[in-house]
């Protein structure tokens, strides 16, 4: 009998094996906080695929929407990780005449309480504005507006009432605020331009609603030729 068959096959007896590959240690890297010019950058080559069709209006703006939710360098990495890097910008068109913005002062005020208020048609937007509803209703259209400045911050407050932004889809919107026994409800936009407008709705709601997403339809095609010719540039 072969002794050494026998033994090799003999039950119980464990064959040799290779060890085990150690576990790759965390990549310290990734753990570190994101800062606004990390989101930006990422946003820039998200931007770039929407232009290029690499990604659909649905897609980017759910990859955009988990961009500013992203708290580390390691949760904005696989948000573009099937996207080619940022290449030097295009010839970008030429800037927006947004004029010169307006001096430091008091906000536009919007109230509405056992009422309705309404801004709407062709006007121009103050860079700070606060909306307040009490049982009333307050609607702030910004599809035909005039962006004096690049930001505009809308603050609004709704206890027991209505406040609706529309703004054109073409723009960039942004905001955050908090629902109680409410409704608090921002649809975040991301212009391709980099240049465009920007419209910030920040605030709260008691028992009412609060709400800003873009109108259908609506987009400012022609800004720059507008504003020039409205400013007299």
């Amino acid at each position: 009998m072969d002794l050494d068959k026998h033994d090799s096959a003999a039950p119980g007896r464990r064959q040799p094996q290779n060890p085990a590959a150690p576990a790759r240690p965390a990549d310290p890297a990734g753990a570190i906080r994101a800062s606004d010019a990390d989101r930006d950058r990422t946003a820039d080559i998200l931007r770039e695929a929407l232009a290029e069709g690499r990604l659909d209006a649905e897609e980017h703006a759910e990859r955009i929407d988990a961009v500013y939710r992203a708290k580390t360098v390691g949760e904005l990495e696989p948000i573009v990780r099937d996207l080619p890097a940022s290449r030097p910008p295009r010839p970008e068109p030429a800037p927006y005449a947004y004029g010169p913005e307006a001096p430091a002062g008091p906000a536009d005020n919007l109230i509405a309480v056992f009422s309705s208020s309404t801004r709407k048609g062709r006007w121009r937007v103050g860079a700070r504005t606060q909306a307040f509803s009490l049982f009333g209703n307050i609607e702030i259209d910004l599809t035909e507006a005039m962006f004096g400045q690049r930001l505009t911050v809308i603050n609004a407050t709704s206890i027991f009432g209505n406040v609706e932004v529309r703004v054109p889809e073409n723009i960039s919107l942004r905001g955050s605020g908090t629902g109680i026994f409410g409704n608090f409800e921002v649809v975040t936009l991301e212009s391709a331009d980099p240049e465009a407008p920007v419209v910030v709705v920040n605030g709260y709601s008691v028992f009412g609603n609060v709400e800003a997403k873009p109108k259908r339809g609506k987009r400012i095609a022609d800004l720059h030729d507008r504003l020039r010719k409205h400013l007299g540039h």
